[in-house]
């Protein structure tokens, strides 16, 4: 099992930057992709950004150029840092962690607020 405490949201203008955080416990050793969902109001959940065990990181065509995924293994943590935020950027990010063995987990969420 594996839990996940997100931090790191929050309120900003547009053009600004913020840097969600997801700190990992648990059967670590096992996990082997990392990734970042977002929810909108009344809109589907969907991919971020992704990372796996090997390193390659692929994005939402949205957010191409301006987010960027990253794991620190010391820490067992992964963040997004999301730069030049645009108000449709707002949503509910959730952590998402893949294990070996085919189990998945989630974050709580944290709310990110851009504002025009």
């Amino acid at each position: 099992q594996v839990q996940l405490v997100e931090s790191g949201g929050g309120l900003v203008q547009a053009g600004g930057s913020l840097r969600p955080s997801c700190a990992t416990s648990g059967s670590i050793s096992l996990i082997n992709d990392m990734n970042w969902y977002r929810q909108a109001p009344g809109k589907q959940r969907e991919l971020v950004a992704a990372t796996s065990s090997g390193g390659r990181a692929d994005y939402a065509d949205s957010v191409k150029g301006r987010f960027t995924i990253s794991r620190d293994s010391a820490k067992n943590t992964v963040y997004l840092q999301m730069n030049s935020l645009k108000p449709e950027d707002t949503a509910v990010y959730y952590c998402n962690v893949g294990l070996m063995n085919g189990r998945r987990y989630w974050g709580q969420g944290t709310q990110v607020t851009v504002s025009s």
